[in-house]
């Protein structure tokens, strides 16, 4: 008896369950999101899609009308502004907008990918955090669009991504601070592991290289982007012999951490210290003295991230893959000349 050739190209249920050896009513549960499905089976069907592409066997079902977005933490006003530019486009094209949280972490959990499965969205907007290649996988032979914000590491290059010049923003600070007359400068990085904190310090140094004073390395502490890590990095800097009369931090919060530690040690900003911060959220007008800092567009990264999953979504081709808007110093009162010249 001749055997029936295996099907070309994507395949429909029924043939995903025939080479499955499996019943037609589990591929469908798989491919809605259902978790009532054994693993093995779910990993074996899983294997087929992501291998052979999945062919609905109907007109394609219609999406929710929701962007899914999957911040790695809610607290804070950097997910603020960029949920304001999110919520901006979805307004103008009707959708929803459902928020996920992971407490910290910057991988989502198995569950989060079963429910966005079962919810259907346009697409799915990744904050400040990264997917398994699996979950991505899993999105995409469902056509559901993913991009990236505000990427943690290197950009996956199967998914778009939106980002700021963190380079040059960290370049603009250096300028700023060694223009000033400041030549001990400390620099308080963000983890290493991700992709923002290592440009703006690698941007940091080439500004200080190119003015011919470059970062002394004993001045150097990698930090966590967190208020406490910002205040006890700050505090072991100046009590150095010989402490820094300016220090760059990777972004706001550990700013306003240096700020903290100042205050404990009786250190005046600027007259003493010079402090630098990175983000612009719409607390750093309000410390006292108002902070200078590297303006991350983050309202307009959330819109353009949206317009992305639109765009993807409604099967149009995106202009670009990466998109890194431009960063911006704003000059406040919390840097001046050193005191000694």
């Amino acid at each position: 008896m001749s055997r029936t050739p295996d099907p070309e190209g994507p395949l429909t249920i029924a043939q995903l369950a025939q080479l499955a050896g499996v019943s037609s009513a589990t591929v469908s549960k798989v491919v809605n999101g259902r978790s009532d499905v054994a693993a093995t089976t779910r990993e074996q069907i899983e294997d087929l899609i992501r291998r052979r592409g999945y062919r609905r066997q109907r007109r394609p079902t219609k999406p929710s009308a929701l962007i899914d977005v999957l911040f790695h933490e809610l607290r804070g006003l950097y997910a603020i502004e960029v949920l304001n530019g999110v919520e901006e486009v979805a307004r103008r094209h009707r959708l929803g907008v459902v928020l996920s949280e992971m407490g910290g972490h910057h991988v989502p959990g198995q569950g989060w990918i079963e429910q966005v499965l079962a919810r259907r969205p346009a697409g799915v907007i990744s904050v400040f955090s990264g997917l398994t290649t699996e979950q991505s996988e899993r999105l995409y032979s469902r056509d559901i669009p993913l991009v990236l914000l505000d990427p943690t590491g290197d950009p996956d290059h199967d998914a778009p991504s939106v980002g700021a010049s963190n380079w040059n923003g960290g370049l603009a600070a250096a300028r700023h601070l060694i223009g000033l007359g400041h030549r001990r400068i400390a620099v308080i990085t963000g983890p290493a592991r991700m992709e923002a904190a290592r440009a703006r310090l690698d941007g940091f140094r080439a500004g200080a290289d190119l003015a011919g004073r470059p970062l002394d390395p004993a001045l150097e502490r990698h930090g966590d982007f967190e208020i406490e890590g910002g205040r006890d990095l700050a505090a072991e800097l100046l009590r150095l012999d010989e402490p820094p009369t300016a220090i760059f931090a990777g972004n706001d919060g550990m700013a306003l951490g240096v700020y903290h530690a100042a205050a404990e040690l009786g250190v005046r900003i600027p007259d003493d210290l010079s402090v630098v911060g990175f983000d612009d959220l719409p607390k750093a007008r309000w410390t006292i003295p108002p902070l200078t800092t590297v303006r991350q567009p983050l309202k307009e990264m959330g819109a353009a991230a949206a317009d992305m999953v639109v765009a993807l979504a409604a099967g149009e081709p995106l202009p670009r893959q990466r998109l890194d808007l431009a960063t911006e110093l704003v000059v406040r009162d919390s840097t001046a000349a050193p005191r000694n010249g």
